[in-house]
């Protein structure tokens, strides 16, 4: 398996050129698995339904399983979160796991700048960024701009496809082993 994964602030657009990303990458005959962090608590389940029942009566975890899909729902239940490595173990293997968010792992990335956002750019403190996604016109690029650092345009998806497949790192067999 490869990882690569996305960096940027709240409402930047990860999830939307992440989206517009994987089209082409699965054109390309790849097999793209994604791995989201959440910052805040989330629920797939809701109330009322079989499998919340049996969550919420202390089951550990509830699988539920039908043609179309299954999803493994586990409770943490006061257990540490899993760290990257442990979520890339428990992965499917694949060609290709698109990470987003862990924006503190050492994985190659791309960050997404919106300049509406208001933040500032990470890439100057993060050494993992390889390229930047943003809507940021090239002569506004700032002054301390990391010498040789790609720019892509937001909406320039299949040319940022490809610089993902040219620069997603490995996996060390037996590192995220299952």
């Amino acid at each position: 398996m490869r990882v690569f994964g996305f960096a940027g602030w709240s409402g930047s657009g990860k999830t939307t050129l992440i989206e517009k990303i994987v089209p082409f990458l699965v054109a390309r005959g790849m097999k793209v698995s994604l791995i989201k962090h959440a910052h805040h608590g989330f629920d797939l389940d809701r109330p009322g339904k079989d499998s919340y029942r049996h969550r919420d009566a202390g089951c550990s975890e509830v699988l539920i399983m039908s043609q179309e899909r299954w999803a493994l729902l586990h409770e943490s239940r006061g257990e540490p979160e899993p760290t990257l490595e442990e979520a890339l173990g428990r992965m499917t293997p694949c060609d290709l796991v698109l990470i987003e968010g862990y924006k503190a792992y050492s994985v190659p990335k791309l960050e997404i700048h919106r300049v509406a956002v208001g933040k500032p750019l990470l890439c100057p403190g993060d050494s993992n960024i390889v390229g930047v996604a943003t809507d940021m016109v090239a002569s506004a690029l700032p002054t301390d701009w990391p010498e040789g650092l790609p720019c892509f345009n937001l909406d320039d998806a299949a040319p940022i496809a490809d610089f993902i497949l040219s620069r997603a790192a490995d996996v060390p067999r037996g590192e995220y082993g299952r």
